[in-house]
């Protein structure tokens, strides 16, 4: 089976400009002009931006959180990732408390296989550091998951002795770790307080964990990796104090990967102060900030010092939600977002169509192995492919979006542009903005970061 794609705006990372795209089977067979069409279906995409399939670094579909399960599955999440341009998710197989690694990826390869829209590949998250443990790390690695998850807060929190042993365990074996930082004993001093001063609507959140509590979790992350002397990823970045630590990092030396989000670009912490409940759509950890936090990772991804934009899809009802309607601290925290991550920052982000490329496609597929088999368009990559459409004008709205929550946090938000057609690996799977071919989504092990 051949695709001939004529006449398209080719975008990656190094560039843009008119080329052909042949497609042959899974993969991109030939890029250049006047391609032959010989044998092949061919499709005009004159006037249209062609990308390589967008990546999401981040996502927690069927993840078990405060007593009940994210609204989306992988069914779910993954036809909204696919019809937003997202071909490749990488999630996050949870090793709850007494099990072993491969008890927890089994319950992930159980979610996932044959139930998800797009390709998707895991990280790691250790929720129980034990020398047995330790012993699975080369295997985990072995099964393609070379990039892991720690949390610097939550129940399943490590400790800086674990964090310092996880990241010295894996430094011989090429393994990276993602951390979510902040830090918990600020934040449960401030809920309390906050609390005791009679705040339990969704406005207490961002009381509860201030910058602060970033900036401190993140600088005593970079000082333990600086003694183990190995590279981490802080992800879903939301502040300038966290910045400003990971400048200081890099200034010494480090090598430190940066991840944000959205929501920590478009949005800030005055939705926690909407009438009644409206608020608790917006709880997410680290929460929404201040606009200066916004302005700040704004000149950041201008000036090169992000590596990556995902989105920390994690969605709940609000019906879920209501199980904090009496305390903010119990409220299910995270938000959809997978589905209008792609439009959202190709119309917000002043920044190179390349450049966005890279943020969003070419340079998470380097940071966690995929690439070139992934976020590029050349020979030999999978023929990821999304064709967008730029001249549609349209506003964002639950009634038009895919996830089981309900609602997005970007209702009413216009964007510019559709992903019109998009191919995984090779196979035309959205056809003029629908789902045509469902559940073609596989596995995808990876190899060790190349992301310079």
């Amino acid at each position: 089976m051949k695709t001939l794609i004529q006449g398209g705006t080719l975008i990656t990372e190094s560039g843009m400009g008119l080329a052909d795209i042949l497609v042959e089977g899974e993969q991109i067979a030939a890029v250049g002009e006047h391609l032959s069409s010989e044998g092949a279906e061919v499709l005009d995409a004159a006037g249209k931006l062609i990308f390589p399939g967008f990546i999401d670094a981040h996502t927690h579909m069927g993840l078990p959180v405060c007593n009940t399960v994210t609204a989306d599955d992988f069914d779910t999440g993954t036809k909204a990732a696919i019809l937003g341009g997202t071909t490749c998710i990488v999630d996050f197989a949870t090793q709850e408390k007494g099990e072993t690694l491969a008890e927890g990826l089994s319950h992930w390869h159980e979610k996932a296989d044959g139930n998800s829209h797009c390709d998707y590949a895991f990280h790691m998250a250790i929720g129980d550091w034990n020398p047995s443990v330790k012993a699975e790390l080369s295997d985990t690695i072995d099964h393609g998951i070379t990039s892991f998850k720690v949390y610097l807060t939550y129940g399943n929190q490590v400790n800086d002795r674990e964090l310092y042993e996880i990241l010295d365990a894996l430094k011989p074996l090429g393994g990276i770790v993602g951390v979510h930082c902040e830090n918990s004993g600020i934040i449960d001093a401030c809920a309390a307080k906050v609390k005791a001063n009679g705040i339990t609507s969704p406005a207490g959140h961002p009381l509860s964990r201030p910058d602060e509590a970033e900036g401190e979790a993140i600088h005593r992350l970079l000082t333990v990796a600086r003694l183990v002397d190995v590279p981490v990823i802080v992800v879903h970045l939301s502040s300038e104090k966290g910045l400003e630590e990971i400048r200081r990092g890099r200034a010494s030396g480090q090598r430190v990967y940066a991840e944000t989000c959205p929501q920590y670009l478009l949005l800030d912490e005055s939705k926690y102060s909407l009438p009644g409940f409206e608020g608790a759509k917006y709880i997410c950890s680290p929460p929404l900030r201040k606009p200066a936090d916004n302005q700040a990772l704004w000149q950041a991804l201008e000036q090169g010092e992000i590596d990556t934009v995902s989105t920390d899809h994690c969605s709940f009802t609000m019906e879920q939600k209501r199980a904090g309607e009496e305390d903010f601290s119990k409220i299910p925290g995270g938000m959809p977002g997978v589905e209008e991550r792609v439009a959202l920052m190709l119309t917000y982000a002043h920044l190179p169509l390349p450049q966005l490329v890279g943020l969003m496609s070419t340079r998470p597929a380097k940071l966690y192995g995929m690439y070139p088999r992934k976020g590029t368009i050349q020979p030999g990559s999978d023929a990821d492919l999304v064709i967008w459409n730029p001249n549609v004008q349209r506003t964002l709205t639950a009634r038009d979006l895919h996830t089981a929550a309900g609602y997005t946090p970007f209702e009413g938000v216009p964007v510019a542009g559709v992903a019109e057609t998009v191919f995984l690996r090779g196979q035309k799977v959205v056809e003029d903005c629908k789902l045509r071919a469902a559940l073609a989504g596989q596995y995808i092990p990876r190899e060790r970061n190349s992301l310079k």
